[in-house]
């Protein structure tokens, strides 16, 4: 066994083979950049060496700085996560010639599974079954119509080296076929130097189910059961789950049985997953082979008790893997939410900067622990006053659950989410408690699409529902009359101005617009400051007990006798007064007032916010790459006027309407925050 290793990654990754390494009793070698030299991972490890500046290709993706680091500091493998060199086929050789283990397949398996077309033709070399299409490089729009036309609409046009869903298109006829060719090639070249493409058939109501498979260097490989990854937005996994709610034992026993069969066709030796696309008849179809570890690879481990980290490195060590494949166990039903720093109600754009706050839900299981099972687990490569660069991925953490069977992953989710804290920037929190809470979800009946149909239009603050939204407004009341309590027992009040707690108060939930709703409530409650109470909305009572302190942010308890987590906040920047209670995905702005004061409140006029429709404001945190336009110049509706670049993600600013520039804000090479001015249009 390997006595160091050393770690090509960073973030939640980097942390989470350093967990495993640790129990294994492996010393463990991070690297970072300038950008990490703070970061999570760099604190874990035995021993850190610095790669170079911020930008990954100067850093994480020089080959020749990490062996270097390998050398210098005697690790004797490398481990390379996922992303950046992972499935880099001159990467492993190089480990190889250098004397150095890769922890991870042979170069020859990745080359083979690399390419798209190369692995489709291997694959039905080994009867795994493959979507009907073309395989061979096509040359023109005219040949891609004919090749559509014989294959059948719809079709899909895939670029051969593509993936992350650049280089991808779906035409359903001979005009979208045609078109679709040209800038699927054209995208294909500018983002990964190869503009090979081909065309195959387009599975209707799709669902993207993968299987694990391990394979050793005897020659032995198993399937590891299957992951449901459906719930996807631009081609990104949001929700993962294992196992799927869809297949039969036998379609899995049929897909596990041909990811061997791939994988022994390339004498595959770790951890990898074949993926693959089914109908809505169970047909399934070979997509890719990932020649790596999944970002999704907990929900697996929860449900067999297997370790896939200390596996790829048994393996990688020469041991031989003595499970069986009706060894392999298929226990409950685990879930994983990615949680990541993007601003759902602003189109998921990435938010970077500081956590202010960080706090997890209370975690049952742990990375590298396959004996406690049936809780919560998070991986998170970040912590609490961290940064959230803009340089790599918007990945926050992932929370996994595991219950006895899907209600109860989803019912443990929820509350898990209920319980995760994030200030500072933004997350997709809300997203995903919306997603959890969609019958269509629920029950199990959702495919590829499912996000593109049902929030196609973007996802909005409405869009988020709840059992019953009056509980946010009788824990506002509830909070605030605890606190109430709380000032009334201060010695030193001088009579006549002491605090009156009183049994009435009205609780005004706020609204951007103006449109606030005012709520009445009556409260009756224990005397404890902290405790139980009566509220009475709307007819309906709420008796909540809770002994959370009044200056947490997660208030714990139950609340007519069911358990609940919900966040609560005293102020917000605009308005101290405010409690900000968010539970379910759904956030309440409220102040809670006497009855008199609430009167009042009805007859302050409406501030409207400012018209700020003749500046360009920067949508996110960011790069200002560059800006296009220039002070006196005409720029029309719909023209490119600034580009702005954050975690991996480029955002084309254009002109809400004609006008003239009045003057630039900003320059090119300056990091934005949110709605920082960039143009003004006289």
């Amino acid at each position: 066994m390997f006595k160091k290793i050393l770690i090509a990654n960073r973030g939640e990754i980097a942390c989470r083979v350093i967990a495993t390494a640790r129990r294994m009793g492996i010393q463990t070698v991070a690297v970072y950049s300038e950008a990490d030299k703070e970061a999570r991972h760099v604190q874990l490890a035995d021993e850190a060496v610095l790669l170079g500046p911020a930008p990954s290709r100067e850093s994480y993706l020089v080959a020749d700085k990490i062996i270097a680091a390998a050398k210098a500091t005697g690790a004797q493998a490398i481990h390379p996560g996922y992303g950046f060199l992972s499935e880099n086929e001159a990467f492993s050789k190089r480990c190889e010639e250098e004397g150095i283990v890769f922890i991870g397949p042979k170069h020859y398996s990745i080359a083979a599974m690399g390419d798209k077309i190369a692995s489709k033709k291997l694959a039905n070399d080994a009867n795994v079954n493959t979507i009907p299409g073309y395989n061979d490089p096509i040359d023109t729009g005219d040949q891609a119509v004919q090749i559509a036309k014989g294959i059948g609409y719809p079709v899909m046009i895939k670029a051969s080296a593509g993936g992350g869903g650049k280089g991808l298109r779906v035409a359903f006829n001979d005009k979208e076929a045609k078109e679709g060719f040209e800038s699927c090639r054209n995208e294909a070249r500018n983002s990964f130097g190869d503009d090979r493409v081909f065309i195959e058939k387009f599975v209707e109501e799709p669902r993207h189910i993968e299987i694990q498979v391990l394979g050793d260097a005897h020659g032995h490989v198993i399937y590891l059961n299957e992951r449901e990854c459906s719930i996807q937005r631009r081609h990104q996994k949001v929700i993962e789950e294992a196992p799927s709610p869809f297949i039969s034992d036998a379609t899995r026993k049929a897909m596990g049985e041909q990811a061997v069969a791939l994988a022994k066709a390339v004498k595959y030796q770790s951890a990898g997953t074949v993926e693959f696309v089914v109908g809505k008849d169970q047909s399934f179809y070979f997509l890719e082979m990932n020649t790596r570890l999944q970002v999704e690879h907990p929900v697996t481990e929860c449900i067999t008790g297997l370790d896939l980290v200390e596996w790829m490195i048994r393996i990688a060590a020469g041991e031989k893997l003595k499970l069986q494949q009706a060894d392999v166990r298929r226990n409950g039903w685990a879930m994983e939410c990615r949680i990541n720093a993007e601003d759902p109600f602003r189109n998921f754009l990435p938010s970077t900067g500081r956590l202010v706050r960080l706090q997890t839900p209370h975690q049952t299981m742990f990375q590298s622990n396959t004996e406690q099972l049936m809780g919560v687990r998070v991986d998170t490569g970040v912590q609490e006053g961290g940064e959230i660069p803009m340089f790599y991925d918007s990945m926050i953490a992932k929370l996994i659950v595991h219950g006895k069977d899907r209600n109860e992953a989803i019912a443990k989710m929820r509350e898990a989410l209920n319980g995760f804290v994030i200030r500072g920037i933004s997350s997709n929190i809300p997203f995903q408690a919306a997603l959890l809470a969609h019958p269509k979800f629920v029950s199990g009946d959702f495919n590829t699409g499912f996000i593109a149909e049902h929030y196609g239009k973007g996802f909005f603050a409405e869009d988020v529902p709840h059992d019953d939204a009056n509980f946010l407004v009788a824990l506002a009341a509830y909070v605030r009359r605890k606190s109430r309590q709380r000032a009334a027992t201060l010695s030193g009040q001088l009579k006549g101005y002491d605090v009156k707690l009183g049994e009435s108060y009205v609780v005004i939930a706020l609204d951007a617009k103006g449109q606030h709703q005012h709520h009445d409530v009556t409260l009756e409650d224990s005397g404890d400051i902290v405790g139980k109470a009566c509220i009475r909305i709307e007819g309906k009572s709420y008796e909540i007990d809770s002994h959370s302190r009044l200056n947490d942010i997660c208030i714990e308890g139950t609340v007519n006798g069911q358990a609940f987590t919900a966040q609560v906040e005293r102020g917000t920047a605009k308005n101290p007064l405010v409690l900000v209670v968010q539970h379910n995905g759904r956030r309440l702005e409220a102040l809670v007032v006497s009855p008199r004061m609430a009167e009042l409140h009805r007859l302050m006029p409406f501030k409207a916010p400012p018209d700020m429709s003749r500046y360009v404001m920067s949508p996110m945190p960011g790069l200002l790459v560059q800006v296009n336009v220039q002070p006196g110049q005409t720029v029309q509706s719909g023209e490119r006027v600034a580009v702005i670049e954050a975690m991996k993600m480029e955002n084309v600013l254009f002109a809400a309407r004609d006008g003239v520039v009045k003057q630039v804000m900003a320059k090119p090479g300056e990091s934005l925050s949110v709605d920082q001015l960039i143009v003004e249009f006289e």
